[in-house]
């Protein structure tokens, strides 16, 4: 166990936990443990795929170069869908500012009635007017050629 422990460049504990999960495979002859190893966890067997990785680590540096580029490109998207997001906060403030004045300038001219009785003239309304009207005998609305000719 000890050798294993070198071998893998953990301690004599951590060992004994992998061989009781199970994760390393071990044999007991006459209370000696033997620890198989492959040569993937092994000092030697990382040196040997260390020389090989040349072409792995390449690859994994450009995807790291492209996954960074594409972090960078979606800041500065973030960054202009914030800014317009403040530019559209700031032009709703400032309409909504103008919400009260604007409704006064609307309701003002709109009261008619209002106005009438303020200047103690009272119009007959435009249904009245028309009632008064069919009583009469005349016609709502003559036509054209009545109007022209006066008939």
């Amino acid at each position: 166990m000890g050798e294993a422990s070198r071998e893998l460049g953990i301690s004599t504990d951590a060992v004994r936990k992998r061989i009781s999960r199970k994760s390393l495979r071990s044999d007991r002859t006459d209370g000696d443990v033997r620890v198989w190893l492959d040569d993937g966890g092994t000092e030697a067997g990382r040196e040997a795929q260390g020389e090989g990785g040349g072409a792995l680590v390449e690859v994994l540096r450009d995807q790291v170069g492209h996954l960074r580029s594409q972090l960078a490109e979606e800041r500065e998207a973030r960054r202009r869908a914030d800014t317009i997001i403040a530019q559209l906060a700031q032009a709703n403030a400032a309409l909504a500012a103008r919400v009260p004045e604007l409704e006064a300038a609307h309701e003002e001219p709109g009261d008619s009635e209002a106005n009438l009785e303020r200047q103690g003239t009272e119009q007959p309304r435009p249904a009245a007017e028309a009632d008064r009207k069919e009583r009469e005998g005349t016609p709502r609305h003559r036509s054209w050629w009545r109007r022209v000719l006066g008939v």
